[in-house]
């Protein structure tokens, strides 16, 4: 932890980006590896004149080349967006629009979140598989040939689902393939087709998917993660392409989950919440985050909203009066590992299990923050508040203390119009409290305050030159 807070960036600044340090894609076969002649007809058969490519960082080696290649068969404007402000996974509408892209194209890996402004078009990239050797992992781990088998993969190995399938549905009669889906499928699923995560697969399996086992072809990640948390009553088995073997998947899920569950009492306790947008991009987030600050002033907690872009524990511990976080991600990026940070980081799951009594831990975990929005599958409509004389006691598990009771609707009138303003002086004078306004004054440092009127006017002088952990200057005495 100590590194994450005291580091002074220095090795990112003066690190040498090149052709080397990524991992792109064959240096011959950039047309397959990005679908070349897909890309060009996408642009060509919607008009576009100017489009966006948004790369990962290790692809960005051969942006230049792609963008090269398109334009000369298109005929259109193509930019590349180099840096992203949230997760690569999620498409970076925001940066498109500064750009004036009417369409994106985005490559490599992806969450498949739904996207609401500007057409977009996935290339994953043709990462090779050895269907064989995965084929042979997988009858060594289900040498029932009756077994049902639901079978999962990386959007990069996607491409070749096909051909394993053909190799494994002969001697298998109860696999099931699952089929990698770019935005919401038309209409409501139909009785036992699953839709999560960009994936669509029937389960026909007399229990439903909990009578299935889960084969996923990829490395560990996130997105396994996601998946085994949200089907943590199904057995996983995972198939490495790098590595070339089979393994069954060993993480204790349950211990993943009590993990998760003692954030949430974290939650209960919590008097302050940060709200970090972790996307601008996700269809709903606006309806998410307007969920949240309803859900926490139902429950008395104060809500800030903070756009910090990527979170790192160095942005975070600058604020301090902030008890947790919620992080409104897409699916892969909201399940993010706050043990180095100085204050925990939930998920809006794990918040409406904090703030809803009527919420209750089933064992079954959502990811998607769209399922708890109004209308969806998982919503869950907030109970009518109780007097505060009728409320049971609420006891932190952590704390041992008793939680403050939430007052009842009715008794609301009685307050005063405004509980944040207080009486300052003697002459009437208001003054806002909050708890992030109490928690700075508290602080021996409150930053740089303008002292209007006391600090001399000076003419401009030049300045130092250079960035600031080494400027030009350094070291040499000042005339």
């Amino acid at each position: 932890m100590a590194t994450a807070f005291s580091s002074d960036g220095e090795a990112a600044l003066r690190r040498e980006l090149g052709p080397a340090a990524a991992a792109a894609a064959p240096r011959g076969d950039l047309d397959g590896f990005y679908e070349m002649g897909r890309a060009a007809a996408f642009v060509r058969g919607g008009g576009f004149r100017k489009v966006a490519l948004q790369f990962p960082d290790e692809l960005l080696a051969d942006a230049a080349a792609v963008a090269a290649r398109l334009e000369a068969v298109t005929g259109a404007e193509m930019y590349v967006l180099g840096d992203t402000t949230y997760g690569s996974c999620c498409v970076d509408e925001v940066a498109a629009e500064h750009a004036g892209a009417e369409a994106v194209l985005h490559y490599g890996p992806a969450c498949l979140s739904p996207c609401g402004k500007l057409p977009v078009l996935h290339i994953f990239g043709r990462q090779p598989l050895d269907i064989g050797r995965c084929a042979e992992a997988f009858r060594e781990l289900y040498p029932d040939r009756q077994s049902p088998v639901v079978v999962l993969s990386d959007v990069v190995y996607a491409h070749a689902m096909g051909e394993l399938e053909q190799q494994l549905c002969p001697e298998y009669p109860n696999i099931v393939f699952s089929r990698v889906v770019c935005g919401e499928p038309p209409g409501p699923a139909p009785p036992g087709e699953v839709r999560q995560f960009g994936r669509q697969f029937l389960v026909e399996a007399p229990g439903g998917l909990q009578d299935c086992a889960m084969f996923y072809v990829g490395a560990e990640g996130l997105a396994l993660t996601s998946f085994m948390l949200t089907w943590n009553c199904c057995p996983f088995s995972s198939f490495d392409p790098a590595t070339g073997c089979g393994r069954r998947e060993t993480l204790n899920v349950n211990r993943a989950l009590m993990r998760r569950l003692y954030l949430v009492e974290r939650a209960r306790d919590a008097r302050v919440v940060g709200i970090l947008v972790g996307t601008l991009g996700v269809a709903g987030y606006l309806a998410v985050l307007q969920h949240l600050r309803e859900l926490l002033r139902w429950a008395g907690k104060r809500s800030y909203t903070l756009a910090v872009g990527k979170p790192n524990p160095a942005k975070l511990a600058n604020f301090l009066e902030v008890d947790i976080f919620v992080l409104v991600a897409c699916t892969q990026n909201s399940l993010l590992d706050s043990s180095d940070f100085y204050r925990p980081v939930v998920t809006p799951y794990e918040l409406e299990l904090a703030c809803n009594p009527a919420r209750e831990w089933t064992g079954n975990y959502l990811t998607d923050f769209r399922d708890l929005l109004p209308g969806a599958c998982a919503h869950i409509e907030l109970p009518p508040a109780v007097p505060a004389a009728e409320a049971v006691p609420d006891i932190s598990l952590i704390t041992g203390e008793m939680r403050t009771a939430r007052l009842c609707d009715s008794l609301a009138p009685q307050l005063p119009p405004s509980t944040t303003l207080a009486c300052r002086d003697q002459t009437r004078a208001l003054t806002e409290i909050s708890p992030a306004a109490s928690f700075l004054e508290s602080r021996s440092w409150r930053g740089l305050e303008q002292q209007l009127g006391q600090t001399p006017v000076s003419k401009a002088v030049q300045g130092r030159r250079g960035i600031a952990i080494a400027y030009e200057d350094e070291g040499r005495k000042q005339p």
